[in-house]
């Protein structure tokens, strides 16, 4: 992947980078509705043992209830140890599944339960494949995730995946070996929005940790961005050059911005300034707004998408064993 050197501000600039992004008067009840709806539906969690060579860890498969009831998978892996552990939930980034059973040891060796939740409809674009299927047709829509059903927010893809997000939360929190009081949330790129939306919409989760999120103040990332998946809504409207203004408006019931002015938990983000997928300016327009007094931003001057990959990971450990 070629870096675009500086994506778009100075650092001076994005750390007082605060847009005044579009949101719509009914956000909150539009996302208490929501979730009220699919939480009437939801049925128990089931955890079953994975088939895995590893014995060192509990790694288990999960299936819960997310949008609609619908069953949506995912894995459990926590270490063998009696009492109520802090929990790290994980949401995976664009075109990803959860994978194998295994692949993600790093929570649990440390002594978390690591809960990643399967993507609807993702993971073939990368990693080892998805398990969930998403069952919702759409109208038009460029090829990728981000313009199916965009031409209204109740039919729009991210409204799903942000519900199953939401629900795994109220799974979890029932687990006998979790303590519902350490709940995190984390993910890099569309997990690290993912994880934004989760932290302001679920007050049972204790602190928030986006790397490198993806999903935030959509008008400039789909004006400015160089590189794919925001530029799956540019292609979509140089077609639909009549829904313009329709597509923005649903997605400002979407935007990171947006959730992060919820945000009054813990907060720790990541950013690298030679990012051409995510925006750093968009990053920091979220950050910016978190609502919290406690927050920090790991910045990667010269790295690209993958930001700190294992070296923020230890930045995250740390800053979350202070807090947990």
């Amino acid at each position: 992947m070629a870096l675009v050197p500086l994506t778009d501000l100075p650092l001076a600039e994005l750390r007082t980078f605060r847009p005044d992004v579009a949101e719509p008067s009914d956000f909150d009840a539009f996302w208490e509705g929501t979730l009220a709806e699919s939480r009437a539906l939801a049925q128990a969690p089931e955890l079953v043992p994975a088939t895995t060579p590893i014995g060192e860890l509990v790694v288990e498969d999960l299936t819960f209830s997310g949008f609609g009831g619908e069953r949506i998978r995912g894995w459990v892996t926590r270490p063998r140890r009696e009492g109520a552990l802090p929990v790290v939930v994980e949401y995976i980034g664009y075109g990803g599944g959860r994978g194998i059973p295994g692949e993600r040891l790093h929570w649990a060796a440390a002594g978390y339960v690591h809960v990643l939740m399967d993507t609807r409809g993702q993971g073939a674009g990368w990693g080892t494949g998805g398990d969930t299927p998403d069952p919702h047709g759409s109208d038009s829509a460029t090829p990728g995730y981000m313009t199916r059903g965009i031409s209204h927010r109740d039919d729009y893809y991210y409204r799903r995946v942000f519900t199953d997000a939401v629900l795994l939360v109220d799974a979890v929190q029932g687990f006998d070996f979790v303590d519902p009081a350490r709940i995190a949330v984390t993910g890099a790129s569309q997990g690290g929005g993912i994880s934004i939306a989760a932290a302001a919409l679920h007050p049972g989760i204790a602190a928030t940790m986006p790397d490198v999120p993806y999903l935030c103040d959509f008008r400039r990332s789909v004006a400015l961005t160089p590189e794919p998946p925001f530029r799956e809504i540019e292609r979509y409207l140089s077609v639909h050059r009549d829904r313009v203004e329709q597509v923005f408006e649903t997605l400002s019931s979407f935007d990171g911005v947006n959730f992060a002015r919820r945000i009054k938990i813990p907060a720790l983000f990541s950013v690298g300034l030679m990012d051409p997928i995510v925006l750093p300016s968009s990053v920091f327009a979220a950050y910016n707004h978190v609502a919290s007094d406690d927050t920090a931003i790991e910045v990667y001057e010269f790295n690209g998408h993958e930001g700190g990959s294992f070296a923020q990971w230890l930045r995250q450990t740390a800053w979350l064993a202070e807090r947990f």
